[in-house]
């Protein structure tokens, strides 16, 4: 048990390290906006960077786990995701952070891919269903202190610490890995998918590509109407690999049960509805509110903080209800959130998020375990890792995706609000007020001008957010649908406590 405890410990802190930098730099984008002197889009591609390698090689990732051993997988990917924090602390342009951020996502993927499969592997029973209690707490906890840190570091120290912070928490899970973990393989995996990645992994890139200069290039002009083209292409050129692989990354063989479409679906709602939108609620409070990073992420402590909280409450209060009604139950419930934070004033306190803020952090921390136990029931032991991978890549493709087009949402609705308001104002001053706000804007306009456009700018960057509060709402009811309609649980509740249920 002493063993397992220490194996639960690595992949738990690579876990931690993987996604408090998903939230963990949220705050810092104003910061980092002013010193690289980033754009819009600039400023988007350093959360898209990561969560877009993420995505993109999740599964690939998984189908090398189980060809050359998880842990072999889990180490390289722990090593890589510590040097790029590295480069991302000492980079000295938007154009370097980018490419830092996008190595981070490489050796994410890889730990990402193997964390689920490796507690699969490791632990069997209620062992299991309390390690992954613990590994969806660590999730809700990476969310919950991830703004907090990241704004306390950005204040006293620098923006780069963010990054810093990561490199003796990386030392750390690689020793343990190696001296704890197991390297158990699939002994009939035998060649890496790589016509699967090539195409999977380009479609993505040009869908997130195409989301993010839609509005900047003109979502009819010929750059975009040809890179969504490329990307559907490129997708159903996936899809025909994959069914002619006789070891595809992506089993596809999984979508005809009507369960599996649901989780997945469900992971991809959250990811893109919800999760999506934390860095730009972050903008928000900063750029609009002129709250300090550190001010800022204490204001998202309430949903952050119940996010880590409430799976283990849900652990030991609420193991007789299947993981299948957490699951669509807190999609509702995140639904009903972001559906409190709608109707922001321009004048309005942060108060005014707070109910919503709430009710989100509670809805994420019933749903977080219950994808992660979802996602080992669907797939025999020896595919473990290619089932992690699904429900990862879902999660983390939702984000990137959302975070795109919530992103593209949020600068039509701003623009369109603003030359409402303000007929006269170039179009640009729309982008400096989304990435740097209202003051920002107004320093580029003559003196005169200055108050009207700060009180505008105010009025058109609630309108945009609460679009994308909208949207996010949308989504996560569809999925909480979804889920309710395809994921039948046929075991009782007695028996699911003890394991988690298949679908």
């Amino acid at each position: 048990m002493r063993e397992r405890r220490w194996t639960l410990a690595a992949i738990l802190g690579a876990t931690f390290m993987l996604l408090v930098d998903v939230t963990i730099i949220q705050v810092a984008l104003p910061r980092i906006q002013v010193q690289m002197h980033a754009s819009f889009t600039t400023l988007a591609w350093v959360i898209d960077a990561y969560a877009l390698t993420l995505a993109a090689l999740i599964l690939t990732s998984g189908s090398l786990a189980d060809r050359f051993g998880r842990r072999r997988i889990f180490v390289w990917g722990v090593g890589i995701f510590t040097a790029a924090s590295a480069f991302c602390g000492v980079a000295q342009s938007a154009l370097q952070l980018d490419i830092g951020r996008g190595l981070q996502g490489v050796g994410g993927a890889a730990m990402f891919a193997t964390s689920l499969a490796l507690i699969g592997q490791e632990f069997s029973g209620r062992e299991r269903g309390n390690a992954i209690a613990l590994w969806g707490a660590t999730i809700g906890g990476a969310v919950a202190i991830g703004p907090l840190l990241g704004g306390a570091l950005t204040e006293w120290l620098s923006w780069r610490w963010i990054f810093y912070v990561n490199l003796p928490i990386g030392i750390a899970v690689i020793a343990l890995a190696q001296r704890h973990i197991k390297n158990l393989r699939d002994p009939e995996a035998r060649t890496a998918d790589v016509a699967g990645l090539v195409t999977f992994s380009g479609s993505l890139s040009l869908l997130i590509f195409s989301l993010l200069r839609g509005n900047e290039s003109g979502w009819s002009s010929g750059l975009i109407l040809c890179t969504l083209g490329a990307a559907a292409v490129l997708f159903v050129a996936f899809l025909a690999v994959e069914l002619r692989q006789a070891r595809p990354m992506l089993d596809l063989g999984l979508f005809r049960s009507p369960a599996f479409c649901g989780v997945a679906l469900g992971t991809f709602a959250i990811g893109a509805g919800m999760f999506a939108l934390f860095p730009w609620i972050s903008l928000y409070l900063q750029n609009g509110l002129g709250y300090s990073p550190l001010q800022g992420g204490l204001r998202m402590l309430p949903a952050t903080l119940l996010a880590f909280v409430v799976p283990i409450l849900a652990r030991r209060f609420g193991s007789r209800w299947p993981a299948a009604v957490h699951l669509w139950v807190g999609l509702g419930i995140v639904a009903i959130g972001l559906v409190l934070m709608r109707d922001l004033a321009a004048g309005s306190r942060w108060t005014a998020l707070l109910p919503g803020l709430i009710v989100v952090g509670f809805g994420i921390g019933l749903a977080n375990p219950a994808i992660g136990q979802l996602a080992l029931a669907v797939a025999p032991p020896e595919r473990a890792g290619m089932a992690s991978g699904i429900s990862n890549t879902c999660r983390i493709g939702g984000l990137a995706m959302g975070f795109a087009g919530l992103g593209a949402l949020l600068q039509d609705r701003l623009w369109a609000r603003l030359h409402m308001l303000v007929p006269s104002a170039p179009h640009e001053l729309a982008n400096v007020i989304a990435s740097a706000g209202p003051r920002a804007a107004a320093a580029r306009v003559p003196l005169a001008q200055r108050p009207e456009l700060v009180a505008a700018g105010r009025d058109a960057s609630v309108a945009g957010l609460d679009a994308d509060f909208l949207a996010g709402s949308i989504l996560l009811a569809l999925g909480c649908l979804l889920v309710l309609a395809l994921v039948r649980v046929k075991r009782p509740a007695a028996t699911a406590a003890s394991e988690p249920a298949a679908p």
